[in-house]
């Protein structure tokens, strides 16, 4: 069997565990179903998931002109502390900004190699705790706008990291932390115009159950650029990667825009 086309971030669909589909063009793959498969994946060249071109890509599936001109690429979704659509101020589609920019917002702390605090949109809740590899995640506070969650994940940074080791995370070295319990400390913390959102109580801790058969005890990032063509047998998917039985480890997200043929 054979499967053709643009590599995009794994669709995700909770349950227990968490089902994982590829999703091209024409057709799609439950990768569950390919857990203690062999398979095959070849680099066939590029698409910019924007433009739509052949052209390389340069970060998050964009090509270098899309990702320094895109509304979807801007400073502000990295660092969302930069957000300006509350003010009317554009950065680069003022339009797409409000959109994206002006609606509900979570800051939390996840568990997924450490505990780590982070942001998302609430239409997002659980796909981006799945996404870092979280197996449990709670909610802080939800506001009105990203600016608010921003400056809010920006004064939590002093006491907790933004970023997830993904080393440990795909080992599965996870610290036994209850992490409801930090997340009731922190009102202090929190910035003034945040304060007024923080509820006492969370209003659900979410665990969080992988398609995993084996952690690897070591892991080597696979790149398609420098092997274009890898055999391995699925033994895992966790975040956005898939494990094989080697070590090996393949961030789907890292290769948006990667037009792949995959066999099995």
């Amino acid at each position: 069997m054979q499967y053709d086309g643009v590599l995009t971030k794994m669709q995700t669909e909770i349950g227990n565990p968490i089902q994982y589909y590829l999703v091209f063009e024409n057709s799609f793959l439950n990768v569950n179903q390919l857990l203690n498969k062999e398979l095959e994946i070849a680099f066939q060249g590029y698409q910019c998931l924007n433009c739509g071109k052949k052209k390389k890509i340069f970060r998050q599936g964009f090509c270098y002109d899309c990702f320094m001109s895109s509304a979807s690429a801007g400073d502000w979704i990295m660092k969302p502390e930069l957000s300006t659509a509350h003010l009317d101020i554009e950065d680069r589609d003022l339009e797409y900004e409000k959109r994206v920019q002006l609606q509900p917002h979570i800051v939390y702390l996840a568990l997924s190699s450490e505990v780590k605090v982070g942001v998302t949109r609430k239409t997002q809740v659980p796909t981006r705790w799945i996404d870092q590899g979280a197996i449990e995640a709670v909610p802080i506070v939800e506001v009105p706008n990203r600016y608010l969650a921003g400056i809010a994940e920006v004064a939590l940074k002093d006491h907790f990291s933004d970023k997830t080791n993904w080393r440990k995370m795909l080992q599965n070295e996870v610290p036994s932390i209850d992490i409801v319990s930090e997340r009731n400390k922190l009102e202090s913390l929190l910035p003034d115009e945040v304060k007024p959102y923080f509820a006492p109580t969370p209003e659900k801790l979410y665990h969080l159950d992988y398609p995993v058969l084996q952690y690897p005890k070591k892991v080597n990032s696979l790149s398609l650029d420098k092997t274009p063509v890898f055999n391995g047998r699925l033994t895992g998917i966790k975040g956005q990667y898939l494990i094989f039985e080697d070590g090996t480890v393949f961030n789907i997200r890292t290769f948006e825009g990667y037009v792949v043929k995959i066999t099995m």
